[in-house]
């Protein structure tokens, strides 16, 4: 699995021949390495919910690049009455969708959200089970998803204010228990300032996770023994 950071709680996910975004907010985003015409090769946009730093840029890269935007029922419905000709795949709370040998799981979060709900997404392929959380705060339903899936990947946010801060995403950690984690959403606006070194450095001293820290447009090659 290759992943590059778009900065905020973007990410850019290739699993072999299969490209994904998720909450992909470029324009407007200082800390964006890339304009949204610049992202190519995508098959689906993932958004978590429908707050602007994350719908962001979908509907535009979908167009693009004739993808679909997976979402909660009630967000893609919102936008594809924005732009009629966006395909959509609406989806609900425990419902997985499948779209090659990619299976995507739409899972709750603590966050408060238009039209209803956030979300989070478990993408599971071969021996990746990969956890972006959204915009959520702490949650004890973390671990179960952990059982149920054996997520061995996560994306957590850290910066406080509108999510987890780090105390917080370390204790996440200690319930998910995963091979890796990957922080995100800090640094965009001044009231989710945060350091990730310090995140890394309390999981990898109280915990078994890695650390990986990715700079806004840094793409990693990420490999999980199982």
């Amino acid at each position: 699995m290759k992943v590059k950071y778009l900065s905020h709680a973007g990410f850019q996910v290739s699993f072999g021949d299969t490209t994904l975004v998720i909450d992909p907010f470029l324009t407007g985003n200082q800390l964006a390495p890339v304009k949204p015409e610049e992202i190519r090769g995508v098959d689906l946009v993932l958004v978590t919910h429908l707050h602007d730093d994350h719908v962001g840029d979908a509907v535009a890269i979908a167009l693009a690049n004739d993808a679909s935007i997976v979402g909660s029922y009630d967000l893609v419905t919102e936008l594809q009455k924005r732009e009629p000709k966006v395909k959509v795949v609406g989806m609900n709370i425990g419902g997985t969708y499948l779209y090659k040998d990619v299976r995507i799981t739409l899972v709750h979060a603590t966050h408060v959200a238009p039209l209803g709900t956030a979300t989070g997404f478990v993408i599971r392929r071969d021996k990746i089970s990969l956890y972006h959380a959204g915009d959520t705060g702490l949650f004890s339903d973390m671990e179960l998803f952990a059982k149920r899936y054996g997520i061995n990947v996560a994306m957590l946010p850290i910066g406080g204010y509108y999510t987890m801060d780090i105390p917080d995403a370390v204790e996440a950690v200690k319930m998910i228990k995963p091979k890796i984690a990957i922080p995100m959403h800090y640094n965009t606006f001044p009231e989710i300032e945060a350091d990730p070194y310090v995140f890394k450095r309390i999981v990898e001293e109280e915990t078994d996770t890695a650390v990986v820290v990715l700079k806004p447009g840094e793409e990693k090659e990420i490999k999980v023994e199982v």
